[in-house]
């Protein structure tokens, strides 16, 4: 089985930096196979960077860039030039951390995650992104459990929000990370844990943003207020669905 123009594309420019000349033999049959292009790639472009995919994340989906883009917005005209600390909680792939460190250069960013292993390949991607790597700080933990007492500015996270009852693509289901897809029957397990501790890791008048299912964004808006913070919106993705919920605790 072949592969679609647009695939073999993709592969020679951006694995192969042009060159069509190259053997995709290999590279074909991991796509006949259902594996995801960008993990056969090896990396995807992120606001402008290159997020290397060696250690699999979860592949950065252009909806996480929309809501990061707009968080970057925000935080340009909140702070300006001034110094803020953004913890990126899930991190993943660090796609979205690592797009604040590039567009806020007095920007401090803390990088969680329950796998070592991308938290390894989030410094990669500082190098390879040529960021300085004394702005991060890089925490391996379930949510916040390895989080000291600091707290942040913001918090924006894209964590597990899958109910386990959903059917995904097999390209989805059977090659990305389960434990960063899926959170219990009803999709809110993480989400709930994230707000029951969220406002101790906040200062008096941060901001929690979080991507979320979108069939369950009013549930995590009201998840917000329950826990107490002060006000909470439902946001749209690019294609005008209800995405990502930012909360505010003043």
């Amino acid at each position: 089985m072949d592969i679609s123009p647009e695939d073999r594309r993709a592969l020679i420019q951006d694995k192969y930096a042009g060159d069509a000349t190259v053997d995709l033999s290999d590279d074909i049959k991991r796509l006949t196979l259902g594996e995801p292009l960008a993990y056969v790639i090896g990396w995807v472009p992120f606001l402008g960077l290159s997020i290397d995919l060696s250690s699999r994340p979860l592949i950065p989906r252009v909806e996480t860039e929309y809501w990061t883009e707009k968080l970057i917005l925000h935080l340009k005209e909140r702070f300006g030039d001034a110094p803020f600390n953004l913890l990126d909680l899930c991190a993943g792939s660090g796609a979205i951390g690592l797009s604040i460190l590039h567009a806020f250069p007095a920007a401090r960013v803390t990088f969680s995650d329950i796998a070592p292993e991308h938290l390894e390949q989030i410094r990669q991607n500082l190098t390879l992104n040529s960021i300085d790597a004394s702005r991060a700080t890089l925490c391996a933990g379930d949510t916040f459990d390895a989080l000291s007492d600091v707290r942040f500015d913001v918090i924006a996270t894209n964590p597990p929000y899958v109910p386990s009852s959903r059917v995904l693509p097999s390209s989805v289901q059977d090659f990305e990370p389960s434990i960063a897809l899926y959170a219990d029957t009803d999709g809110l397990s993480i989400i709930r844990r994230i707000f029951s501790q969220a406002k101790t890791y906040l200062s008096v008048d941060g901001e929690l943003w979080v991507e979320c299912d979108i069939d369950h964004a009013s549930d995590v808006q009201r998840l917000a207020l329950e826990a107490g913070f002060a006000r909470s919106t439902i946001n749209e993705d690019q294609y005008g669905r209800p995405r990502f919920v930012v909360s505010y605790c003043s």
